[in-house]
């Protein structure tokens, strides 16, 4: 399997600067051993380990040219690094060296590799500390401090440069380029960001605007008919219409264009429809309980034409002409992530015997197969005076509406 180009960016990174820590590191530890032996009369184990770490890294680094294995780069130098480290510091003073600091700079080179290796090698070199500590206070005989009084100033001079160059000039210097990077990498996913929100904004707008002129042409088509039955079935495909309309209005509107506000739209289509279908002057009592309900276009798009038919039945069949009446919606979250829409009236009802299967209204229809398109079941509860039924659904996302299977 091929690495993404993020991937295989953030490996090359990784790459660059642990090779760029292994050429200085290991010409600084040339300069040094060099000085050590010439000019601050210091012989023996540490100029030996200078240049052989010097030697080796190099080696080590020529290395990863024909193998390529990061990972086995980054121990091989960690490793030569700490055990280079540990004999340096034995030999210029125990837990008094100055060059002790260089074991923070290889907790830096493990993390190069991997959060793992960075966390071992965090946890060895606490353990190598205090290994130091207790050996210098022990002051066995076979460790001897073999820096010269008169070069001590000089070398801990040195070990603090070494040790700051190698900390400000390769790892801080990288890690304020990578921050100035994933800056530059943020603004232009939030620009991307703010510009698909405002293209989305934008077709959500489109597709209500779309949505209303059809609702207009409907109305116009209304005037010119005279079959009551005609109108019927036009003013329903309105409301239908509609029920869609708003949902994208509402997703226009708000700053979340990706979850609908599912009390407030119920809230909103249901005075709709009684205002539609029996005037202003309904006398009709509308009880919502549907508390902090949020849901994406894909579950509130049939979820909302469910109710759309359900309360149009109740308007047109189950509460009469003028009659008072009351439309009861509740909603809450099942157990096992599901949800539990009550949706009934007090009106009329009607036989148990109907069903989608034997009964010729599109309504009916519809809301089995939105229910289904839900993914979700219904059950009529036929105990309480009126329609009530008991729906229980899951969200669906990436699905496209389809109403018209049975």
């Amino acid at each position: 399997m091929k690495n993404s180009p993020k991937k295989r960016s953030r490996v090359d990174d990784k790459t660059q600067l642990l090779l760029k820590f292994n050429y200085v590191s290991a010409f600084l530890s040339l300069v040094f051993g060099l000085v050590c032996y010439f000019s601050l009369s210091i012989s023996g184990v540490i100029p030996i380990v200078f240049i052989s770490y010097f030697s080796f890294n190099l080696i080590n680094a020529i290395a990863f040219r024909n193998h390529g294995s990061l990972v086995a780069m980054a121990i091989i130098t960690s490793v030569l690094s700490l055990l280079s480290t540990l004999l340096i510091t034995f030999y210029s003073g125990g837990i008094q060296s100055p060059f002790i600091f260089v074991l923070g700079l290889i907790v830096l080179a493990g993390y190069i590799s991997t959060s793992v290796f960075g966390r071992i090698y965090l946890t060895a070199i606490i353990g190598v500390i205090v290994l130091i500590f207790m050996v210098t206070a022990l002051s066995p005989p076979w460790i001897v401090d073999t820096v010269p009084a008169a070069s001590k100033d000089f070398f801990s001079l040195m070990s603090l440069l070494f040790s700051v160059y190698l900390l400000g000039g390769i790892f801080g210097k990288n890690l304020l380029k990578t921050h100035h990077r994933l800056n530059r990498t943020k603004r232009k996913v939030e620009t991307k960001i703010q510009e698909k929100e405002t293209l989305l904004k934008e077709v959500h707008h489109r597709v209500k605007n779309n949505l209303q002129t059809i609702s207009s042409l409907l109305s116009l088509q209304l005037r010119n008919i005279d079959d009551d039955a005609s109108k019927k079935m036009l003013r329903s495909s309105q409301n239908r219409v509609i029920a869609m309309a708003m949902i994208h209005e509402m997703l226009y509107l708000r700053e979340d264009n990706s979850q609908i506000d599912y009390g407030n739209y119920v809230r909103e289509l249901v005075e709709y429809l009684v205002r539609s279908v029996k005037g202003t002057s309904a006398n009709i009592e509308i009880e919502i309980d549907i508390p902090n309900m949020k849901f994406n276009i894909d579950t509130a798009i049939p979820l909302g034409l469910l109710v759309n038919e359900t309360v149009t039945n109740t308007l047109k069949y189950g509460i009469l002409k003028d009659s008072k009446g009351a439309i009861f919606i509740k909603m809450r979250k099942s157990e096992k992530d599901g949800f539990v829409l009550h949706i009934g009236d007090n009106g009329l009802g009607f036989s148990k015997e109907i069903t989608h299967k034997t009964s010729k209204s599109l309504g009916l229809k519809l809301i089995h197969n939105l229910v289904r398109q839900l993914q979700g079941s219904l059950i009529r509860d036929v105990s309480k005076k009126g329609t009530h039924y008991i729906i229980r659904f899951r969200e669906i996302s990436d699905q496209i509406p389809s109403i018209g299977k049975s």
